[in-house]
């Protein structure tokens, strides 16, 4: 490499440590590893068109997808920031253009909404339905500003939405994959239930091997997302470098951006320290990701045992709080149920009281009536 080159490198490598301390100074300040860094994460891998594509020819059984490249990819999200808000801020709209997707028509693409989760959220179909109705009111304002009075008509088509939860947990998803099944019917009118299914893509539902004979950047994304504790970090580690790096070896300059931002956040998340995080983003860089915690093992896997260790104990101290103040308030429902009873004894006994008072006030009614009466016979004789 000629000096300018080594200079352009090393201006490059400046750059990218200068940031990465300023990304470090302020994840401390407002805490290193939470939700809102995972979603906004989440929403930059699929904003590019080249992962986002092989996110759904990897994920899909469908014939239509088997083909697409990212130049059929628009990313529309921004759209329906004003109808959401912040709402909406963490989740991807991709208009996906087809030409052959159906009947005539129809319009000539689909919409793909990826919403990206990392526990299991039982409200994610009502979720979706509210982003389907934007996607949909947004498509007819288009039309009809387009041609007043178009989608009022017969042959109007709205476009095919595929949602699809990106899911990073590890715990099974158990929430209903269907609309209706957060819907009631009490009336025992199902004909009335609007309803969709969702498709659901859990990372961990992948092994480590097939992820990696995907071969592909993305795969490399969920691979490394996968990462939630310290034996899922060791069986990163004990993946051959060639195969990592094999991946990236051709992997445009801006899918590398996204691998960086992947990788840093996981340098969060395992509580690596400044120097270690400049490291790995120098190794992604340099397209070396197979030997990215060759100097970190050690350090990280200790680290993350020590704090599964705390954490364990934490469970462990909360679960017997709460034990204990089950136990009380069990205590306390008895008590007061027993107050209950006391107190609906005493209730019942005043009320004997106050009737037999009444009727010993009747009695003496009636004896003092008899009284006047014999009085006044007497009188009268």
């Amino acid at each position: 490499m000629d000096s300018r080159g080594e200079r352009q490198e090393s201006a490059q490598f400046q750059a990218v440590a200068a940031d990465s301390r300023a990304a470090h100074e302020e994840a401390e300040e407002r805490g290193k590893y939470n939700e809102h860094n995972r979603d906004v994460n989440s929403k930059s891998i699929f904003k590019n068109r080249v992962l986002c594509a092989q996110f759904l020819r990897d994920n899909f059984d469908m014939p239509l997808l088997k083909a697409v490249q990212p130049e059929d990819i628009e990313d529309i999200s921004e759209r329906y920031l004003p109808y959401l808000g912040t709402e909406f801020a963490s989740d991807s709209v991709k208009k996906i253009r087809i030409l052959d997707i159906g009947k005539e028509g129809d319009p000539p693409f689909f919409v793909s909404l990826i919403e990206h989760k990392s526990l299991v959220d039982y409200d994610v179909p009502m979720q979706l339905l509210r982003y389907m109705v934007c996607i949909w009111t947004e498509y007819r304002r288009q039309k009809e500003a387009e041609k007043e009075g178009s989608t009022g008509r017969k042959g109007f088509r709205y476009p095919v939405i595929m949602p699809v939860v990106y899911y990073e947990g590890k715990e099974k998803w158990t929430a209903g994959m269907h609309l209706s099944d957060r819907i009631g019917d009490s009336l025992g009118r199902p004909e009335w239930i609007p309803d969709f299914r969702y498709e659901v893509i859990g990372i961990h539902a992948y092994s480590n091997q097939e992820l990696l004979e995907r071969g592909d950047e993305m795969s490399l994304v969920m691979l490394i997302n996968k990462i939630q504790d310290t034996e899922d970090l060791e069986r990163f580690i004990r993946i051959p470098a060639d195969e990592v790096n094999r991946i990236v070896r051709d992997s445009p300059g801006h899918v590398v951006d996204v691998l960086v931002s992947v990788m840093e956040s996981l340098c969060f998340k395992i509580d690596a320290s400044t120097e270690e995080r400049r490291q790995c983003v120098r190794k992604v860089r340099e397209r070396e990701m197979g030997y990215l915690f060759e100097n970190m093992e050690k350090i990280s896997i200790q680290e993350m045992r020590r704090k599964a260790e705390e954490q364990r104990r934490e469970a462990e101290e909360l679960r017997r709080k709460t034990e204990e103040q089950r136990r009380k308030a069990e205590e306390q429902r008895r008590e007061a149920e027993e107050l209950r009873k006391k107190t609906e004894e005493e209730r019942r006994k005043t009320e004997e009281q106050r009737k037999r008072a009444e009727i010993a006030e009747e009695k003496l009614r009636a004896a003092e009536e008899r009284i006047r009466q014999l009085k006044e016979q007497k009188t009268g004789l």
